[in-house]
């Protein structure tokens, strides 16, 4: 009976996850900034996902773009930018959650510049693309 009980009482019990040595220094932040971090985080993962949906749809439906090879070029760009969005997402938000927990200013992230540059690069190989469509179709 006492067997039962304890069996019980361990199965009640939270099961906990390890935590990693970065979220046992410093002190519990604000839930309200925790949350604010998490929610970025997750906008920034929702970014990575429609660049990568981006990438997909044009290495599988650009038919009329040319030549076939920039077409791939660029869709493995653009899926190569969601990986790299994606990871820089995670190492923002711990190194927000670090300063937090610090009381520190927040650092700086490098993603905003990464994105810029990818999306206007990709924007200009694209027009180009679109216009060398135009201009052999009229041809």
């Amino acid at each position: 009976m006492a067997e039962r009980q304890a069996r019980r009482e361990t199965d009640a019990a939270p099961h906990t996850q390890p935590r990693p040595a970065w979220r046992s220094g410093g002190e519990e932040p604000d839930y309200r900034f925790t949350l604010a971090n998490e929610r970025t985080f997750l906008a920034w993962i929702r970014t990575a996902l429609a660049v990568l949906a981006a990438g997909v749809l044009l290495d599988q439906f650009s038919t009329k773009l040319q030549p076939h090879l920039l077409v791939v070029g660029t869709a493995i760009l653009l899926c190569g930018v969601a990986g790299t969005l994606a990871s820089l997402a995670y190492t923002r938000w711990r190194d927000n959650e670090v300063s937090m927990r610090h009381r520190r200013a927040l650092p700086h992230s490098r993603m905003l510049a990464i994105l810029t540059v990818a999306v206007v690069l990709i924007c200009a190989v694209l027009a180009v693309l679109m216009a060398w469509a135009i201009a052999s179709h009229r041809a």
